[in-house]
């Protein structure tokens, strides 16, 4: 099979075949991805009538690519790219070949995948898609979490390591960005999503159907020069360079073509890298800490004037308060449950606002703090809170505080 960069001015029946089922469902895979919400008539007429789905189905977005909705957005993906394979077979049957639409193809791949790659990677410089586990998740017993929160605490962990992966998948993408680089950023791209795909199923990560797609994209890449790959890593001969078919000769197109390429790069690396800079330093790790930063371990804790005692088996009982991100706060109960809630603070009169939708006090709390003490005073909800509590010792933790040591004796695994 000719399925190659290179001209071929007679195709086969398999390779034609072939070419207009890529052709389509790419195209039409890419169109989706920035139309999900226009399609969903497409997308609820085919999970009632054809799929049986009996849930509404409605455009949402909630951070899951691989919701019930994405799953029939791609059902109908493919019931576009069949029938239009079909169609187009029927009314296209005498075309030698298909070399101008395939060079347009190769040119959709490259472009759409350097894109995603270079933004993922550009969120992992800037350390913007996995950032440091935060104060209540160095609280929570690893038994409560679930495998995506695992590998979001394993990835942000280390800002190393998120550098190390953001490169790749930058340099990756770049790579993609030029012909004559194509086939390495493909390898290189095939390799770091590989890792990615089997992550997401591995820890149950909701983007296995776009990391599929994007791994796929990159092999068929590498497929177009399979056979001086094959050659030179498979049988050790040598190989001759190949002649790109490039169905636009003329000189000031190439000129206009290159120079838009590069003002293009120049301009989405300057976004991403102004974006980075500043959403990490807004969000991310570098951001600055709230007033009262801190966990808080609640040492009393009274509801409408009774002492609460701190068991266990009392899930109304605070067991820490941690204020770690601007406006938000979090209670860590006794029994391990987490709850987030909206927190405003104001030094100059020492008042807290402790609200969510079921509490829309606002100014509901006074505080005094002594150092390392906190107590605060007001209500939430109907009932009246008095609690005291001491700041919990940060350096002491394990986790953050370990680094790293170039000589260890002996294997601190804990």
């Amino acid at each position: 099979m000719n399925f190659a960069r290179a001209y071929h001015p007679h195709w086969n029946t398999s390779e034609k075949l072939l070419f207009r089922f890529l052709l389509l469902y790419f195209t039409t895979y890419i169109l989706l991805q920035f139309l999900s919400q226009p399609a969903e008539p497409l997308v609820r007429l085919a999970g009632h009538l054809i799929l049986g789905v009996e849930e509404e189905l409605q455009f949402f977005a909630t951070g899951s690519g691989d919701s019930t909705y994405a799953y029939v957005l791609l059902f109908v993906n493919f019931l576009i790219t069949l029938l239009g394979t079909i169609i187009w077979t029927l009314a296209d049957r005498k075309r030698a070949s298909y070399n101008t639409l395939f060079y347009w193809l190769l040119v959709i791949l490259r472009i759409f995948l350097a894109m995603m790659l270079l933004s993922y990677g550009f969120a992992k410089v800037y350390k913007t898609q996995f950032p440091e586990p935060s104060l209540i998740r160095l609280l929570q017993p690893l038994g409560s979490f679930s495998p995506m929160g695992l590998a979001w605490t394993y990835m942000g962990f280390s800002e190393a390591y998120n550098l190390y992966t953001g490169l790749l998948e930058v340099i990756g993408g770049l790579l993609l960005i030029w012909r004559r680089t194509t086939t390495l950023g493909a390898l290189l791209v095939a390799g770091v999503m590989s890792h990615v795909v089997v992550m997401n199923f591995t820890y149950d990560i909701p983007v296995k159907l776009f990391s599929m797609h994007l791994l796929a994209i990159a092999i068929i890449l590498i497929a177009t020069d399979r056979k001086r790959l094959y050659n030179l890593f498979f049988r050790n001969k040598a190989t001759s360079s190949i002649i790109e078919y490039d169905p636009i000769k003329n000189k000031r197109y190439q000129k206009i073509k290159t120079g838009l390429k590069l003002a293009s790069v120049v301009l989405f690396i300057g976004v991403s890298v102004w974006q980075g800079y500043t959403n990490e330093r807004s969000f991310g790790d570098k951001r600055a800490k709230p007033p009262l930063y801190g966990i808080w371990e609640v040492q009393q804790m009274k509801v409408n004037d009774s002492l609460v005692a701190p068991l266990i088996t009392n899930d109304a009982r605070w067991r820490y308060f941690v204020i770690d991100y601007k406006n938000r706060c979090s209670i860590l109960y006794m029994n391990n449950e987490v709850k987030w809630l909206n927190l405003e603070i104001d030094t100059s009169q020492s008042k807290l606002s402790i609200y969510n939708y079921d509490y829309e006090q606002h100014d509901n709390f006074s505080f005094t703090r002594d150092d390392d003490r906190l107590n605060i005073k007001g209500k939430l909800g109907r009932d009246s809170l008095d609690i005291q509590m001491k700041a919990k010792d940060l350096n002491e933790m394990l986790l953050p505080n370990r680094g790293f040591h170039w000589i260890n004796e002996y294997p601190f695994n804990r």
